[in-house]
This record gives structure tokens, sequence and C-alpha cells, in this order.
């Protein structure tokens, strides 16, 4: 295949696809198990979470042309992996969706109040954010890059605006906070903060089907992510007390509006508030030109420079009318794509596939991912673990302590 698309491009897709509804949530849930806690699940599942794209990676490697999730899974685990690939991943991006709509009605009805001084009902805000985003979509992966490259450098200059000048506002005996009982269920958000995953065959057609170009896109775009979260979480995490941070999970506010709150700081405000607008933007971007590339392979339909519209609009719409019905539905949104959803999708079934493409199909490549049948046996039992660990969570029978 020709070479085409950027490295750049490439890494701040995956970057923007990671910073969105996960990080504007991360320190609200992470919080509740305290600083240090988080941050090692932190590690934990960002090494995780990159390990099982390079897997993806090498599955994709295995043939001639573009494909997505659909073909892949049909591929090596067969008709009934397919079926329950279809029926997952809709779940997980319709969930994701639904979370950022939920969102940026919220915030379009702030913007449109402090900046124009009119009442704007969030509905109104989630229609107009999604259709003229849906729009950009649907021009098309370059045209979502390069709209997302303005976007990331205002989310970078807005997050370190909050940095500066929220670092006077750091109480350091907040880190001391402490409650490690609670770290597992910060799982579920750290993996959908390092969902990016549904971007890789994107990337694998965007910068044409190279894969040492796409594995350095993933390792940069994965650590960029890793690096602004260790220090949102040290802010947000340093200027929240605990009870602020167990109202707002309960209230359903996410961390930027939180320290709006909190602080009471015009700039402060300002700067996390346009931080999570350009947060949800970038995200939402990835996210549904993702979902509108594995509607297009599982219905066949011939790939061109623009997106077909009815795939966008199968895309939205259903998330659309939910967040209309259902608007406030943030944390439960993410905390079931993270923990059910994203982990079968992104975690167990990346290391099937290679398990049964290797060992049973033959297909070694060169350059696969190292570790053998001992790698692919942890990732299975981390996710595993992660999977029915919220599953319990769901179904109210926990036997790990979870927060009221």
């Amino acid at each position: 295949m020709k070479k085409k698309g950027s490295i750049l491009g490439g890494t701040l897709l995956i970057t923007g696809s990671c910073i969105g509804a996960g990080m504007l949530g991360l320190p609200i849930v992470t919080g509740l198990a305290g600083f240090f806690p988080s941050l090692i699940m932190l590690v934990v599942i960002w090494l995780f979470m990159t390990t099982t794209a390079l897997l993806m990676v090498e599955v994709l490697g295995w043939f001639k042309k573009p494909v997505n999730m659909i073909s892949m899974v049909g591929h090596t685990l067969g008709p009934v992996g397919k079926l329950l690939c279809w029926v997952t991943y809709l779940f997980l991006f319709y969930a994701i969706l639904v979370a950022y709509m939920s969102l940026s009605g919220n915030h379009a009805s702030f913007f449109a109040h402090n900046f124009f001084n009119f009442s704007l009902p969030n509905w109104a805000g989630t229609l107009f954010f999604v259709v003229l985003f849906g729009w950009i979509v649907y021009l098309g992966t370059r045209k979502v890059d390069y709209v997302n490259r303005y976007l990331m450098v205002g989310k970078i200059l807005f997050f370190i605006i909050l940095v500066i000048f929220g670092i006077h506002y750091i109480t350091p005996r907040l880190y001391l906070y402490w409650q490690p009982k609670y770290a597992l269920f910060t799982a579920p958000i750290l993996v959908i903060a390092f969902g990016f995953h549904n971007m890789v065959p994107v990337l694998m057609q965007y910068l044409g089907g190279d894969r040492k170009r796409v594995r350095i896109t993933i390792y940069s775009g994965s650590l960029f992510a890793f690096l602004i979260y260790l220090i949102w979480e040290l802010v947000a995490l340093g200027i929240l007390p605990i009870g602020d941070i167990m109202q707002s999970y309960r209230n359903d506010i996410d961390a930027a509006q939180s320290i709006r709150l909190y602080v009471g700081s015009n700039m402060i405000g300002y700067a996390a508030q346009f931080l999570a607008f350009f947060a949800i933007l970038t995200s939402f971007l990835a996210q549904t030109l993702s979902l509108s590339h594995f509607l297009g392979d599982g219905f066949k339909v011939k790939k061109r420079e623009r997106e077909n519209i009815w795939m966008c609009v199968l895309a939205l719409l259903p998330p659309l009318i939910f967040t209309m019905f259902f608007p406030e539905l943030f944390f439960k949104a993410l905390n079931f794509a993270g923990g059910i959803c994203a982990t079968l999708l992104f975690g167990i079934m990346p290391a099937l596939m290679v398990w049964i493409g290797r060992y049973q199909k033959r297909n070694l490549l060169p350059d696969r991912v190292p570790g053998g049948k001992a790698l692919l046996i942890a990732i299975l039992l981390v996710a595993s673990f992660i999977f029915f660990y919220q599953l319990t969570v769901m179904l109210n029978f926990s036997i790990f302590p979870k927060p009221h």
C-alpha cells in the first residue's frame, strides 16, 4: 500500500480519542481510592491497553486490504465471535457517545449563558453539537485529522492554563488520602481512558498499512495521553477534597465542573470548562469516525474519501435519541462501556484473535508482538478479572467494596 497520512496526525488522533469523557470523569472516580492507589492502576491499565492495541496491529497485518473489527473477529473467532463483536461494539460506542452527548448539552448551555447571554436548553446544545461535528466526520478521515489538530492545540492550551492557575489551589495533604479497597473500582473508567483501539484499523488505512508507523503512533499517542492524565490527576486530586469528590460522583458532575464549582475562580472555571469542551470534541470526532468505519466494514460499504452518509446517521442517531430521553447518564454509561464492553472487545478479543491466528491458523508475522503464550494468558487473566468484577458490580453482588 502507498504510504499516506502522518505519524503526528495519527498520534494526535489517538491522544484525542483517549482524552475525552474518560478524562473528565477520571479524577472523580479515581479520587474515591486516593492518588497513590489510582496511580498504580493508571500504570497497569496503560501498559495493558497499549499491549492489546499492538496485538490488534498484528491481526490487521494478516489482511491484504483495510478491514475493521468485524472482519478481524470473523476470520479468527468465527460466526459466534462475529455476532458477539457486533453486539458488544455497538453497545460500547453507543454508550460512549451517549456519555459525550449528555455532557455536550450541559457545556453548550454554559457557553451560551456566559458568553452570549441567552438561555439554551441542554437538548438544543446536544443537537447542535451532533449535527455540526457529525458533518465533519462525514467529510472523512483527513478532514477529521486536520480539525482534530486545531482542537488538540486548544485542549493543550487550556490544559496548561488550568495547571498553571490550579497549582496555587493544591493542598498536598490531599494526596495522602488512601482507600486502596476502591482501587479496582477505577478499572472501567481507566479502560475507557486508554480505549483508543477502535482507531487502530482507521490508522492502518490512514497510514497506508505500514505497521511500523502505526506502532509508533500507538506508543507516542498512548504515552502522551498517560502524561496528560498524570498531570490532570495531580491537579484535580490536589484541589478537590474527598467530600466534594463523593458529592460530584453522586450528582454525575465531571471533574472540570467540580473544580470550577469548588474553586470559584473565573480563570480556573473557564479553563476547566474549555478543557472539557475540547476534550469532548476531539474524542467525539475520533469515536464517531471509528464507529462509521466499523459499520461500513460490517455492511460491506465501499471505502471512499468521504464517509457513507447513512453510516454516519446510523452511528449518531440512536445515541442522540437515547440522550434526549435520558440525559443524566455520564458515569453509568462510562462504567458500563469500560468494565463490560471495552474490556471484552479490546482486552479479551485481541488476545484470543492472536492466539488462534498464531497457533491454529499459523499466521506468523516477523514483527509479531513478543511474549508468546505467557503474555496472551496474562492479558486474558487481567481482562477477565476486570470484566467479571464490573459484571458483579452491575448485578449488585460484588464481593469487593464499592463506593456509595
